[in-house]
């Protein structure tokens, strides 16, 4: 167990998955959940901290704290996004970003699409250094991937459980994605809601595929990828049909790709080479001497004979 717990992964794949994670932790506060900032606009006693913001005795959040915490993460996030000081930034970036969710999630709505990211952030600092590109491999890498994975799997399957603790069966034979498409469906999901108790079986396919999604850690590596691979699908046809983002947990859920195969700073660096070729320069190089090819033969008076 330990040795799964631990299973070393190239150095290349802990940078990059750090990279993606600290780049939407900056992006999530512009784009995905700017509305914190107002949302301290309303009146103090409306804010019902969770249950570890009423455990730490975290104070009511003001205007000024918020936007302090804005500023500071916004910056913070994007130098670990370069792998400095990877420790230091990184549990400064935690700590800020666990605040900023309990800010978020203490007014009567909690998202469970963040699980997997907030734990990401926890054991990222553990990974220590690690430069992209890197194929030393690390098991204290493996171990911040693998919790991460743990993290992704639990909140589907979690999310299964209590489907049952709060709906029971009657929540794979109700109107759950009925309603869902009513409130919010896209034209595609108009489509689909015509054809007959096909939102019902989708209903019962949601819960089986969240039941036997632990099962992804014992498949082979190829099918684990394709397994990988329909979780991402899932996750697509959900924002196409109900407009569901489902983005953090997206993200962490790149914990069980081979990231250090993407290497976008040498891939425009190729481009950049190519761009700056001039007229001629396609031209084939000499073809050096080797133990194929043997020096070209001499021509002309120094050829002996």
């Amino acid at each position: 167990m330990t040795g799964w717990l631990t299973e070393a992964v190239p150095r290349g794949r802990v940078a990059a998955f750090r990279t993606l994670v600290y780049l939407f932790v900056a992006a999530d506060l512009v784009v995905f959940t700017p509305w914190v900032r107002s949302r301290v606009d309303v009146p103090g006693d409306l804010y019902r901290p969770l249950f570890i913001g009423r455990l730490l005795s975290l104070p009511t959040p003001t205007p000024a704290l918020v936007a302090v915490i804005f500023w500071v993460l916004l910056a913070l996030a994007l130098l670990a996004a370069t792998g400095r000081a990877p420790r230091l930034l990184g549990w400064a970036v935690f700590a800020l970003y666990f605040e900023w969710m309990i800010v978020a999630m203490s007014y009567g709505k909690v998202d469970h699409d963040r699980f997997g990211l907030l734990v990401a952030l926890a054991v990222l600092p553990t990974a220590g250094r690690a430069r992209h590109g890197d194929p030393t491999r690390s098991e204290a890498g493996g171990w911040a991937l693998r919790v991460t994975q743990i993290a992704v799997v639990c909140t589907y399957f979690l999310a299964a459980w209590a489907k049952f603790r709060f709906g029971g069966l009657d929540w794979a034979t109700g109107s759950v994605l009925a309603r869902a498409i009513i409130r919010r469906g896209t034209d595609l999901a108009d489509l689909i809601a015509q054809v007959p108790h096909l939102l019902i079986v989708a209903q019962f396919g949601i819960l089986a595929f969240e039941l036997l999604s632990p099962l992804v850690f014992v498949l082979p590596q190829r099918w684990r990828m394709a397994t990988v691979g329909f979780f991402y699908s899932f996750h697509l046809v959900t924002i196409a049909t109900i407009t569901i983002s489902f983005a953090p947990h997206l993200v962490a859920m790149a914990s069980f790709l081979p990231l250090e195969r993407v290497r976008p700073v040498v891939w425009a660096r190729r481009l950049l080479t190519r761009g700056r070729g001039t007229p001629g320069s396609d031209a084939a190089p000499p073809t050096p001497a080797g133990p194929l090819t043997g020096p070209e033969p001499a021509v002309g008076p120094a050829a002996g004979g």
